[in-house]
């Protein structure tokens, strides 16, 4: 319920023209409520400036948008364009104000990409508009004159491409004194190359960065990770993220003695040196039988780890089952491996070790099929606290998928369950794992009938609360959604000099 404070700003930043003359009168602990109301009923006007006048030491986006006892509506899943721009408006304002002011820190960090937007305009400014428009207002004001005060701490979250790489590295490297300086707590970097890459997070502040993800196309092997790794450093780094391979021995290395991978070794000893590191994801890297050489290093357990198709051997897994991590696991994505056929003492061991844990597990074209329900079931069960079970590409009939429902039930906390189109929907013979192309090829009838039995089992159990779906397609992806265009431009320009590279080949063989 509103607090009768908040009404009343409502009422006042409805009428942008008297809001903005009343601003002089207003006590400074009023402006919190005065900018969420304006964000929330999208009053641009008033939203710039109230920070245009900013009268507190710091600006802290997240927390003035979340609940409040004044207005419990959270309000940072709504990236809207018209107020976040109408936010930098009114921080550019700020510190170009003649005099000295009272802000020092502009925290933006919070918000919340979602696919569906809440705000009235419905327009989104996702992670990587933000970053741009923070670089060009960054930008913008290193061109007016100075003026004379202490600048303002800016703490973001960036998302660099090539597309913002310049106005990003300009608005963190300025030529003179800046009133705004950008410090970096969340980093992601795309379509990007390896010295691009290297140059900006060294502009970046990295010994701040807690977040690093560089992900698709950026290619990096083995040599590069190590290079960033050791030469940029990241003390409080907490989360790490890198691109399909990029554990790949560099072309020009001399391969290792059988059994033996030293830069593997390296990277794995700077990884140890981050201490504050629980969160690593390294999905389609090639690390058959190297997992306790990365993994046993580390001197903190990890909460959350992606191996999704990195090719494990039993090595791999028996490691995994007995080591430190396991008892701290919170999420976990196995996808790409036939645990249950291969594997299952060591898997279920695992599982079983990580039941007190474990919210997240992904077990995506594992093979799992209707002979490997049992298992599964008991496996599983000690799972008390899972929150989301993710099990598409699996060939598994509609009736394994009631009788694994029926055993989801009964874990207390799950909310969210993906599984996979059943088997009876395709095609008799149809291979696993599925392409693209093939997944898509089954009976939508028969697929809507299956669905709906499937969440009426869920309503009969009491567990209304389960969401179940098949995104074929994949989970939204804010980040991918906005840079398609670029990241499409970018994969063109790739396949054309791979073709170029071929054809200079074959010349030369001529």
């Amino acid at each position: 319920m509103r607090s009768l404070r908040f009404i009343a700003a409502e009422a006042l930043v409805s009428h942008p023209l008297l809001a903005r003359d009343s601003l002089d009168s207003v006590a400074y602990n009023l402006y919190p409520l005065l900018f969420k109301a304006s964000y929330l009923l999208e009053q641009a006007e008033v939203t710039r400036a109230v920070l245009g006048c900013w009268p507190l030491e710091e600006f802290r986006l997240a927390m003035l948008l979340g609940p409040s006892t004044d207005h419990p509506e959270d309000l940072c899943d709504r990236a809207c364009r018209t107020c976040l721009e109408a936010c930098m408006q009114g921080l550019g304002d700020h510190v170009l104000k003649s005099g000295s002011h009272r802000l020092r820190l502009a925290d933006l960090t919070g918000i919340r990409d979602v696919q569906q937007q809440r705000c009235p305009c419905g327009r989104m400014l996702g992670r990587w508009g933000r970053t741009q428009l923070l670089a060009r207002t960054c930008c913008e004001l290193q061109a007016q004159p100075c003026v004379a005060g202490r600048p303002v701490e800016v703490l973001a979250d960036l998302f660099v491409t090539n597309g913002n790489f310049e106005a990003v590295v300009q608005a963190l490297k300025p030529a003179g004194l800046a009133p705004l300086q950008v410090r970096c707590l969340s980093f992601r970097a795309d379509s990007l190359s390896p010295g691009q890459l290297l140059l900006v997070l060294g502009l970046a502040e990295p010994a701040a960065l807690r977040k690093l993800e560089v992900v698709h196309n950026v290619r990096l092997h083995a040599g590069h990770v190590l290079q960033l790794l050791a030469q940029v450093g990241f003390p409080r780094l907490a989360s790490l993220t890198l691109p399909t391979k990029a554990f790949d021995v560099p072309p020009t290395c001399t391969p290792a003695p059988e059994g033996q991978d030293l830069l593997l070794a390296s990277i794995a000893w700077e990884l140890s040196r981050m201490t504050h590191l629980t969160e690593l994801s390294v999905a389609f890297s090639s690390l058959t039988g190297k997992i306790r050489t990365l993994l046993g290093p580390l001197r903190t357990p990890l909460r959350v780890l992606d191996l999704a198709n990195c090719a494990l051997n039993h090595a791999d897994m028996a490691f995994l089952a007995d080591c430190a991590h396991a008892t701290h696991l919170e999420v976990l994505d196995l996808s790409g491996h036939s645990l249950v056929h291969l594997y299952p003492s060591t898997f279920f061991r695992l599982l079983r070790q990580a039941a007190q844990t474990l919210r997240v597990l992904t077990l995506e074209d594992c093979s799992i099929s209707d002979s490997h329900v049992g298992m599964m079931i008991l496996g599983l069960s000690p799972c008390t606290q899972l929150q989301e079970f993710k099990f598409l590409g699996n060939p598994l009939s509609a009736r394994a998928l009631r009788r694994l429902f029926a055993a989801l039930c009964e874990l207390p906390k799950l909310q969210r369950v993906e599984f996979p189109v059943p088997k009876d929907c395709y095609p008799e013979g149809m291979a696993y794992p599925q392409d693209e192309l093939a997944a898509s090829k089954f009976d939508q009838q028969k697929y809507n009938v299956i669905a709906e039995e499937l969440h009426l089992l869920l309503l009969q159990a009491g567990r209304e609360d389960i969401q179940a779906s098949t995104p074929l397609l994949g989970s939204f992806d804010p980040d991918i959604q906005e840079t398609s265009n670029e990241l499409g431009v970018f994969l063109l320009q790739a396949f054309k000099n791979a073709l170029e590279n071929f054809s200079r080949t074959l010349r030369q063989m001529e």
